[in-house]
């Protein structure tokens, strides 16, 4: 059975009340069972985190090449500076695969630039909730092969 690990970073326990133009009414919460769900359709297993410190998103990779198969990373505001995040990714041996909610490249010019998508499997981003999923079916495409 895949096992990921999906990774939340700062503001995103603010779903549902941050910038609803830009991120929807959904909450935290609604995208879990959302993900959960399309989880069990596929016979995976996610776990869930949501941290707005950058200390706590590197240790909870860090411990995902022990616990997981994978990671789902909404690195989220850490996306643009975060050489620490970046290099955490890299140090580890499982595929991490970038998301956004919002399609970052349509947005403010410094939310183009991601420091951490060059070392991660791949960027989807601009799809809300489905990106999770999107990234799951492909994660689980990659384990069967």
């Amino acid at each position: 059975m895949l096992k990921v690990h999906i990774i939340n970073g700062p503001n995103l326990n603010r779903l549902g009340k941050r910038e609803p133009h830009v991120y929807g009414s959904e909450t935290l919460d609604d995208l879990e069972k959302k993900v959960t769900a399309h989880a069990d359709r596929l016979g995976a297993e996610v776990t869930f985190f949501q941290h707005s410190s950058e200390g706590a998103i590197i240790d909870t990779l860090h411990a995902a090449e022990e616990q997981a198969d994978a990671v789902i990373l909404n690195p989220a505001a850490f996306t643009h500076y975060s050489y620490a995040v970046r290099d955490a990714c890299a140090s580890i041996s499982i595929p991490v695969v970038e998301v956004h909610l919002s399609n970052v490249h349509a947005r403010e010019s410094f939310r183009s630039v991601s420091v951490t998508a060059p070392v991660c499997r791949g960027q989807i981003s601009g799809f809300g909730f489905e990106g999770y999923c999107m990234a799951l079916d492909f994660l689980y495409r990659e384990e069967s092969k």
